[in-house]
Parts: C-alpha cells; sequence; structure tokens
C-alpha cells in the first residue's frame, strides 16, 4: 500500500502506528514467518487455518477461500504467505484499490497456476465491477471476457484454474454480503497479549541480531498497542538508541530512554494522542465535544483524530464516543496526571434519550 495511505497527521513509519509504508513492509518481509508453526499469537485463527490447510492438502485440493479481517498490524499479510508456503503454491499479491477494472482482475486470474493463492489485501475496496467478476471465479472458477461495446458486445467464457483466494480486510463491515459468504473460512485476527508480543520480540531480535533481555523486551511490548508491527518497528528505533548512545545491549533502562525520546509513554500513546486526551481535558473540562472541533484544537484533520488516534484511545478507556460527544474518561485524568472533577466525569449525562422533551444532541462545543 503506497505511504499516501497512511492519511494525514501521522506518517507511515511513525512509531505507534500501526500501518506499515513502502521501506518498512522490505523490513518486515525478513521478519516474516514461513509456517504456522512458526507464526505467533491468533491461536484459535492459527488451529483453524490449520486443519483447513491440512484436509485440503489431504484430499489433493485448494481450500476453500480465506478472508481474514482485523485492524491493520496483526499479521493477515503474514498469514496469506504461509497459506502459500503450507501448500506448495505461489503467491499472487495485489490490492483492492489496484484492482480498478474487472479486465484487471481477469487478467490476473488467468494467469494463475493451479492451486495457486491469490492474495488481494483491503479487499473491501476492490472496484465493484471487479467485485461481480470475482464472484463467478470464486465459485466456478470462470470468468466472462466481454469483447466490444454497446449491442456488438460479446462475453466470451473463459476457464480458470482452481486457485485459492485469500482477502484481507481491516474493515469487514464493508464488504458486500455476497462476497463475504464466497469465503469458505473467516478469520478474526484479535489484538495480541503482551507475552505473545514479547515472543514476537525474542524471535526479530534473533533474527536482527539484537540482544535483548527479558526486562527491555517486556518494556518493549506493553507499550506496543497489542500489535507486533508496533512491537517489531520500536524494537528497530531501541536498537539504534542502544548501539549509539549505550553498549548496544536493550535493557529495561536503554528501552524506556529510548522510547522515552520517541514520545512514546507507558500506555503507548505518542504525540498525537496525548495532544487529543489534553485538549479533551484541558480545554473543555473532559467533554462532551465533536469530533471536528477536537481536531482544530490539536491542529489536525477531523479525520485522523477519528480514524488514528481514537481507535487505540477507546480501546484503551481513556476516551468515550458518545452521542453528544467526545468524553475523557477517569483514566484519562488519572493519565495524565490531573485530578479527576469532583463528582465524577460526565458520562452520565451524555446518554440521555436524544428524543425525550428538553433534551438535545448538540453540546456547547459539538461542532
Amino acid at each position: 500500500m503506497p505511504a499516501a495511505d497512511a492519511g494525514p497527521g501521522r506518517l507511515p513509519d511513525d512509531a505507534v502506528d500501526p500501518r506499515a509504508g513502502d521501506e518498512e513492509r522490505v523490513v518486515e518481509s525478513a521478519l516474516r514467518p514461513h509456517s504456522l508453526a512458526d507464526f505467533i499469537g491468533q491461536p484459535k485463527v492459527a488451529r483453524q487455518l490449520d486443519l483447513v490447510l491440512e484436509g485440503a492438502k489431504r484430499r489433493g485440493r485448494p481450500p476453500d477461500h480465506v478472508l481474514l479481517s482485523g485492524p491493520p498490524g496483526l499479521g493477515k499479510t503474514s498469514l496469506a504467505l504461509i497459506i502459500g508456503s503450507e501448500l506448495g503454491t505461489s503467491v499472487k499479491i495485489t490490492s483492492g484499490p489496484a484492482i480498478e477494472r474487472s479486465g484487471d482482475l481477469a487478467a490476473m486470474l488467468s494467469n494463475l497456476g493451479h492451486g495457486d493463492v491469490l492474495f488481494i489485501d483491503e479487499i473491501h475496496r476492490i472496484a465493484r465491477p471487479a467485485e461481480e467478476l470475482l464472484y463467478m471465479a470464486m465459485e466456478d472458477f470462470r470468468v466472462d471476457v466481454v469483447v466490444g461495446k454497446g449491442p456488438g458486445a460479446t462475453a466470451i467464457p473463459l476457464e480458470i484454474n482452481p486457485f485459492t483466494l485469500v482477502g484481507a480486510t481491516t474493515r469487514a463491515g464493508l464488504l458486500t454480503g455476497p462476497l463475504r459468504d464466497r469465503f469458505g473460512f473467516v478469520g478474526q485476527m484479535e489484538f495480541y497479549e503482551t507475552a505473545d508480543l514479547e515472543r514476537v520480540l525474542a524471535r526479530s531480535a534473533d533474527l536482527l541480531g539484537v540482544e535483548l533481555t527479558a526486562e527491555g523486551s517486556a518494556e518493549i511490548a506493553g507499550r506496543s498497542r497489542g500489535t507486533p508491527r508496533i512491537a517489531n518497528r520500536l524494537l528497530r528505533r531501541v536498537r539504534d538508541y542502544a548501539e549509539v548512545r549505550a553498549d548496544g545491549r536493550v535493557t529495561l533502562e536503554v528501552a524506556r530512554a529510548a522510547l522515552a525520546l520517541y514520545d512514546v509513554d507507558d500506555l503507548g500513546l505518542d504525540r498525537l494522542d496525548r495532544s487529543v486526551l489534553d485538549a479533551l481535558v484541558s480545554r473543555f473540562g473532559g467533554g462532551p465535544v465533536g469530533v471536528a472541533t477536537l481536531a482544530v484544537a490539536v491542529g489536525e484533520e477531523p479525520h485522523t483524530v477519528e480514524e488514528v488516534c481514537e481507535p487505540f484511545l477507546v480501546r484503551a478507556g481513556l476516551l468515550a464516543r458518545t452521542p453528544r460527544g467526545r468524553v475523557a474518561t477517569e483514566a484519562a485524568w488519572r493519565h495524565l496526571g490531573l485530578a479527576v472533577p469532583r463528582g465524577g466525569v460526565p458520562l452520565g449525562r451524555v446518554t440521555a434519550d436524544p428524543s425525550a422533551p428538553g433534551s438535545s444532541s448538540e453540546t456547547l462545543f459539538d461542532a
């Protein structure tokens, strides 16, 4: 995915952005596991997928089409490559935004060998004409190529080799029903536990030749937002600090100093996250406040605040999204080192029924 897809506010190589830039993908390729036995985390998905692949190999047929959904950075691409490795077939990689016309997809499908894996990242962004072509290809291994235009157009049926489609999406709700129903296996990727992230870091440190202590690993894992991509990125940043300003060993003290330099705090919040919380608490009394007003207060676009910052802040219990706006929780006040307002956080008054007489869904700070 091009670096521009990272959107405003954060660059694709920012310390805690779960998305990857072009250069980082090159580094990630060297750290990816090549088999399910080496894949760390996602035990439920890994066990289910192992059964699907083993059954297909015993029958001598390609497995059902696979859909992997979940936030970025959790290993969807790694699992897609592992599927091809386990089956002993090649993997063709593309992305939904890159498939703009049905002809592009038809050409790609016609070049697949028997049993090959076609991996489409961000499959929910595929163009509608290409998606409709994909329906027939997934079910009947056939596509109709339209030659000509207007009344003289002719549809030529084209047989394609049996293949396995692996789709990855960060927003499964945007998939159309007909496309989602054609996947025989759906795996929901979950955020990683700290113990699993420590195992990921230990493996990555070994591959990178980094001397990583258990305490240093635990410190990095605890600030990685449950995301392996962020953990590996922080490891590389801490490694650079250790080599330049220490003896090369990643200890607890070195990890803390390096992460403080890169503005990543104990919970994994960076400068932008803390700016959002600080504006919500200090300028608007904890809310409720509209996202547009909050974005203006921190000098960012509303899309950046809503799509980049809020998901983790909500998951960490620092921010609540209510019908009347964003509200800082008690944990947010404590994390910023501020006293919780007398009487507690005003969450109760933002959940009133907006249809009740005298109530309103607007606030003074709503935009």
